[in-house]
């Protein structure tokens, strides 16, 4: 169970990352909105990046175990996935754009390295929710969902380089619905 000065810091840091990005906000307003000393900050967080890190995968596995628990009334499996994968793609890109901001990742030195580091553990996060999932994980062999979640993964992380306003996010989800996911999901579900 978490301390009370990290569930502090954390909040701090959803709400100001939320409010003002992750590049507008300093180690110091995080500490002073978390009412502590900003070396009691760096005693449980090495650095602004780590904590950026922490909120985003608590806030994604939050969403990511919803969605998953949510009883769906769906047709078949393949539709089942493919409502859920969507979801949670939504969820990814729109807290990453929340918290982080897209400027940040094209811009920043560090942004590349920082986004692998993400990536990674967001997918390691996403296979391990999902295969812990009763009807997911029970029918679908884990190197298939594998595939499936990593493609999905770099689609939706590609739509931070390529889109330029939130109508191009918007035109490349739905064609990432309409066109890519089926062909993905259809691959992943193949001779099952």
């Amino acid at each position: 169970m978490e301390d009370k000065i990290v569930i502090a810091i954390k909040k701090s840091a959803r709400d100001l990352f939320r409010k003002y990005g992750y590049n507008k906000t300093s180690v110091n307003e995080l500490s002073k909105n978390a009412h502590i000393a900003k070396a009691t900050f760096y005693k449980h967080f090495a650095s602004k990046e780590l904590i950026l890190h922490a909120v985003l995968m608590d806030y994604i596995q939050e969403n990511v175990e919803d969605i998953l628990n949510k009883l769906v009334n769906e047709r078949d499996l393949a539709t089942f996935l493919a409502n859920t994968i969507l979801r949670v793609s939504r969820v990814t890109y729109t807290v990453c754009n929340e918290f982080v901001g897209w400027e940040f990742i094209r811009e920043s030195a560090n942004a590349q390295e920082y986004l692998k580091i993400l990536s990674d553990d967001l997918e390691f996060l996403l296979l391990r929710s999902f295969m812990q999932n009763e009807t997911i994980g029970s029918m679908i062999p884990e190197e298939r969902l594998t595939f499936l979640i990593k493609c999905s993964k770099n689609i939706v992380f590609s739509f931070a380089f390529t889109a330029v306003s939130e109508a191009d996010v918007r035109k490349n989800f739905i064609s990432f619905q309409k066109d890519m996911l089926p062909y993905l999901v259809e691959t992943t579900l193949k001779e099952m």
